[in-house]
């Protein structure tokens, strides 16, 4: 996931270019060139493609991910996100909470063309990134805003909110709730522990207004690993907390 810290460029290079001979992303996705994976993106492909090889290349050199995370980058964390998609208005507006190194938002904006995605990430580093991926894809319908949930509670009325490794459902009810419009949906990738988690965050959820959370485990392209997805619809009378 996403780090603080960054590693610095090459030396001669323009900031934040990587010479090849120099990759530290040299592990192998065992993924890598599976002749499903275009299909399963389809238009997207390319612009999916082109970000893999954005996150392999800069994106290690930035401290987006780690090096370690080249070698499974599509099961984990491509793959991962796409899982969201399905859960999603094909039309409307989304807003990648915590969207960090662009994971699931980026491959929300570039598969579902016709919805707004807005990425919200409170770190400036992260937000540099976001907007760099955001130009060199082309994505018209995806804006970088820097802010964190609380600060813009209230300013959206989005039909979604997707979520990937920031916080507990507890919270996520909490934060999410401002941001999403009456029958609007909470869309979480979580782990193992998703029904765990959404079976703690009960009280939290009907109190700030989100309907009974199910947990869609979702078997991407078959032979990889699944993921588990919480989804909530949001219900008018409730409001976030902090």
């Amino acid at each position: 996931m996403a780090r603080e810290s960054a590693q610095p460029p090459v030396s001669g290079a323009r900031p934040w270019s990587i010479d090849p001979a120099d990759d530290p992303a040299e592990a192998v996705d065992p993924v890598e060139g599976d002749t499903r994976l275009p299909a399963f993106f389809g238009k997207a492909w390319p612009t999916v493609q082109t970000f893999a090889g954005l996150l392999r290349t800069q994106g290690v050199v930035r401290g987006v991910i780690g090096p370690q995370e080249c070698a499974r980058l599509w099961e984990r964390h491509l793959l991962n996100s796409a899982a969201a998609v399905r859960f999603l208005p094909g039309s409307g507006a989304v807003i990648d909470l915590g969207s960090g190194g662009g994971l699931p938002g980026i491959v929300v904006a570039a598969m579902t063309p016709d919805v707004e995605v807005v990425l919200l990430e409170p770190m400036e580093r992260r937000c540099e990134w976001l907007r760099f991926v955001v130009s060199e894809l082309g994505l018209d319908n995806a804006q970088v805003r820097r802010a964190r949930a609380e600060d813009v509670a209230g300013e959206y009325q989005a039909d979604a909110v997707t979520v990937r490794a920031v916080a507990t459902m507890d919270k996520l009810y909490r934060w999410a709730a401002p941001l999403v419009r009456e029958g609007g949906r909470l869309v979480a990738l979580k782990g193992e522990r998703a029904p765990q988690e959404v079976e703690a965050a009960r009280a939290t959820a009907r109190r700030v207004g989100w309907q009974e959370a199910e947990v869609v485990v979702v078997e991407v392209i078959a032979g990889l690993a699944p993921t588990r997805v919480v989804h909530a619809t949001r219900r008018g009378g409730g409001r976030g907390v902090r």
